[in-house]
């Protein structure tokens, strides 16, 4: 059965971005539809796909699977041949808490630091409660690069579904300038520099619609 993956505005859809990521990464073939944010058809559209009403969804024949990190985890069950997760067990383990407590935290950093992948990076001023997220953030991923990284690019290695819950992040820390550590920066390049990043950077660029509430940070 052919995949659908229903999403929101690339310039600002953090939560659509890890889904697409990590499927246009690993060569998963899908049909994307596109759904604007801030219209007055928004909500209607979103819930012909989804009973949430919200965006991601990623359809698989009668099946709907809404949520980026649920989404993730069927498609690390559908396709199991695919490194979606890290094979060790510990890794894997830990790979799951990070993600997990991406999708449950770091509010302030969300609120302050909203993704918009078309923005000039510029610097602006961070707040102590999100400097705390960041701060928080750099840890992790130090930790996984020296406990499980290796010699490799990314967090677990090779590239995973951990590395698509932070990529909205990465854009985040980018596009205002967010002073980091230099291991940081290297890896927040790296994903930076991946083919499917890229990808969906030309598509943010190529959207006609703008948020004002986004635009004008």
């Amino acid at each position: 059965m052919s995949l659908t993956l229903v999403i929101a505005n690339k310039a600002y859809s953090s939560w659509s971005f890890r889904p697409f990521i990590l499927m246009r990464h690993f060569g998963i073939p899908f049909a994307e539809i596109v759904i604007p944010l801030g219209e007055e058809t928004t909500r209607a559209e979103i819930l012909r796909h989804s009973p949430a009403g919200k965006c991601p969804v990623l359809r698989d024949g009668a099946l709907t699977v809404w949520d980026s990190l649920a989404i993730i985890e069927y498609l690390a069950e559908r396709f199991p041949d695919l490194p979606i997760w890290p094979g060790e067990a510990k890794a894997r383990a830990t790979a799951r808490s990070l993600a997990a407590e991406m999708h449950s935290g770091f509010t302030e950093l969300r609120a302050n630091l909203p993704m918009n992948m078309r923005r000039a990076p510029k610097r602006r001023e961070v707040p102590p409660e999100a400097r705390a997220d960041i701060e928080r953030i750099e840890a992790a991923w130090a930790a996984a690069r020296q406990t499980f990284g290796g010699n490799c690019n990314f967090l677990f290695g090779d590239f995973s579904a951990a590395d698509a819950m932070f990529a909205p992040v990465v854009n985040r820390l980018h596009v205002y300038d967010v002073p980091v550590g230099a291991a940081t920066r290297a890896y927040m390049d790296r994903v930076m520099a991946l083919p499917a990043y890229r990808d969906w950077q030309k598509g943010a660029e190529a959207e006609s619609w703008r948020i004002g509430k986004y635009e004008d940070l």
